[in-house]
């Protein structure tokens, strides 16, 4: 199936729910869609088209709301399905009852962004090391990191 195909059929299955597709180069793909439209979307994708492999989901700050993005790889190519949500209040469905491997990139996305993930299925902390600062999201362009003090064992004090 070559890029035209995908997404003629997209539309024709998903078009009610998606905001805009671009295909800004061969083999590569974007959906935009809202929010609560995000796993509807990726189950159509998963059951119609046969993207299951996600290789990756990315967070950008930009500033007022946060775009989430979900890289889904394809023998046809790859698809990126785009999301955005308000700083204000960072709330995104897990999509992993129809992708259950999203799971760490989702943990990742609340470790590093403080964006919460709801329904996910085991929300603990994933990549900060314990004792972390609570509401500190080292992946926010407000975020401003303080070197520790350092402490030489036997060292002078």
């Amino acid at each position: 199936m070559n890029d035209l195909e995908i997404i003629e059929k997209t539309k024709s299955l998903l078009g009610d729910k998606i905001v805009e597709i671009a295909n800004p180069a061969v083999r590569r793909i974007f959906i935009k869609v809202e929010p609560q439209n995000l796993v509807p979307v990726v189950g159509g994708l998963k059951k119609n088209l046969n993207f299951t492999y996600l290789a990756a989901v990315s967070g950008v700050d930009l500033g007022e709301s946060f775009e989430i993005l979900y890289h889904f790889g394809h023998n046809n190519g790859s698809l990126t399905v785009r999301t955005q949500i308000p700083r204000a209040n960072p709330h995104i469905e897990s999509i992993c009852s129809v992708i259950p491997g999203a799971i760490l990139y989702e943990r990742e996305l609340q470790d590093m962004f403080g964006i919460v993930v709801d329904h996910l299925p085991d929300p603990r902390p994933l990549v900060l090391p314990d004792g972390w600062p609570a509401g500190d999201f080292p992946l926010r362009k407000d975020w401003k990191f303080e070197r520790p003090e350092e402490i030489i064992p036997g060292g002078k004090k």
